[in-house]
């Protein structure tokens, strides 16, 4: 299920199919069993449904898995929206990276009965910006965003809530909230495209992403993006099949090349 309005012509575009309901209802409770009409005679249910927080990484391990003839389906909803919906079995992987502000770890402490965790790897969260802006020159991430937090003239773009890089973004910031806060990307593509614009003057993205579209980076932390499977799941042949790219050389180098550290 897809919490979109009617009219979204996106939403269509990624589903499977669609359910008939009465004229005056206007939810289907959830758990409801209902008959899906399947868009099409030919239309192929995913191998492996991954729900959570988007990286290029992951993207990269989709196309590997789709060339192997393994149907994927991902819906980018951030990292609490993913675990939440391992939680309920929705998915077979949940994309994560949840800090923990009690044990300053990565994931572990996130994970409940019925889940279990595959290390990814780790990448690096900075800030990014446009090279010539002189504001952000000669300082580390968390220098820079001090002075820019009260600066009215400094625009930043910030990241969909529920996303980790949203927790990351409101625990640098505290209780500020700098012009352009209201401004929600909902991935590190999409942030670094406004900086490039010139819609915002800063955010907060991967490293990768930032050298892709020429910007400056200011590092903030490495952090770890890691698999959540609920255990029924843990068997799956297509969860298997991504268990074993993460655990391939080749693909560990081409993750490399995106600047990413497979966990060993």
């Amino acid at each position: 299920p897809m919490g979109k309005g009617s009219g979204s012509v996106t939403t269509f575009s990624r589903a499977d199919g669609f359910v008939t309901i009465d004229r005056h209802q206007e939810i289907v409770e959830a758990d409801q069993l209902v008959e899906v009409q399947l868009l099409g005679s030919e239309h192929r249910i995913a191998d492996l449904v991954v729900i959570g927080s988007h990286c290029v990484g992951l993207d990269y391990l989709l196309s590997q898995l789709q060339q192997q003839g393994i149907q994927t389906k991902f819906m980018a909803v951030g990292s609490s929206g993913g675990l939440a919906a391992a939680k309920r079995g929705e998915c077979d992987v949940a994309g994560i990276h949840l800090l923990d502000a009690e044990t300053n770890r990565y994931n572990l402490p996130f994970l409940v009965p019925g889940l279990e965790l595959i290390p990814g790897y780790t990448r690096q969260q900075g800030v990014v910006f446009r090279p010539q802006d002189e504001r952000f020159q000669e300082a580390t991430g968390r220098e820079a965003i001090e002075p820019v937090k009260a600066d009215p003239e400094c625009l930043m773009v910030n990241r969909n809530r529920g996303s980790g890089t949203r927790i990351l973004i409101d625990r640098l910031l505290g209780e500020t909230q700098p012009p352009g806060y209201a401004v929600q990307a909902r991935n590190h593509n999409a942030v670094a495209a406004a900086v490039a614009q010139g819609r915002a003057d800063w955010g907060v993205a991967i490293q990768s992403v930032a050298t892709q579209a020429g910007l400056g980076f200011l590092p903030l932390l490495a952090e770890q993006y890691d698999f959540v499977v609920p255990e029924h799941r843990r068997q799956n042949e297509a969860v298997q099949a991504l268990q074993a790219l993460l655990a391939s050389n080749r693909h560990q180098e081409a993750l490399a090349q995106l600047g990413l550290t497979v966990a060993k």
